[in-house]
């Protein structure tokens, strides 16, 4: 039985994912921090899929964290088959009215994180000559978006940082791929207001914001990809960008 790992899980893509894993046969490894206190219900509806599932709780930017994560993981279920760095923030607004404290934590939160947790388990991975990395990453981080400056910077740093490591690690067979995602119906995006969300729908040419359960099959759907496909930026948008 194959194993992910999902930081970010405790809501939204994240959860969702992780629900889609173990409805296909996957133990899960969830991970939260803001919202940690989703993590316990989630388990339990894993666990009823007949699957095992184990829950983090902690600052995925943080290298000390991130190795405690996976080396307990990895004691628990003997292997990590695919990590997906799901784990994200946004703020929408000026750049020039952001702060450093702004900086440093989505800067942390969306790139640093993605970076401690591959430099974590790629020991692994590449000891088992196998293994699936899926980062998450936006539309953004290629088109970038006005008052979205730091989101913009930080998934560009993501789809930089996918494309890089997808080389030095193809020899390991280990396949590094990230999905960048358009609109997608969760919370991090109820920011907008309703006028705001029916314009950008209007703009879509599929004509619909995805929900996160849509988004969860095109990243089951690249973890069972054939090796082969590596290094790649998905885009997944509805034909929006």
């Amino acid at each position: 039985m194959k194993t992910v790992l999902i930081t970010g899980s405790s809501r939204g893509i994240g959860r969702a994912a992780a629900l889609c894993f173990a409805a296909n046969g996957w133990n899960v490894i969830i991970h939260g921090f803001h919202h940690s206190r989703n993590l316990h219900p989630l388990e339990e509806q894993i666990r009823d899929r007949g699957v095992s599932c184990l829950s983090f709780s902690g600052d995925i930017s943080r290298p000390e964290f991130t190795d405690r994560m996976i080396r307990e993981s990895l004691a628990y279920f003997g292997t990590i088959d695919c990590l997906v760095n799901n784990a994200g923030i946004s703020q929408v607004g000026l750049f020039t009215d952001t702060t450093a404290e702004d900086w440093h934590e989505i800067l942390s939160t969306n790139l640093v994180s993605v970076i401690a947790a591959c430099h974590s388990i790629l020991p692994h991975m590449i000891s088992n000559h196998s293994g699936r990395i899926i980062n998450i990453s936006s539309i953004w981080g290629e088109a970038g978006a006005s008052c979205e400056v730091l989101y913009s910077a930080s998934k560009g740093g993501v789809n930089a940082f996918t494309k890089a490591l997808a080389k030095e690690v193809a020899p390991s067979n280990i396949q590094v791929n990230a999905i960048a995602f358009g609109m997608i119906d969760t919370d991090m995006n109820r920011a907008f207001s309703e006028e705001d969300r029916q314009m950008i729908c209007d703009e879509i040419p599929a004509d619909y914001i995805a929900g996160p359960e849509e988004a969860a099959q095109m990243i089951y759907h690249t973890a069972s990809a054939p090796s082969y496909m590596t290094g790649q930026i998905i885009t997944f948008s509805g034909g929006w960008y």
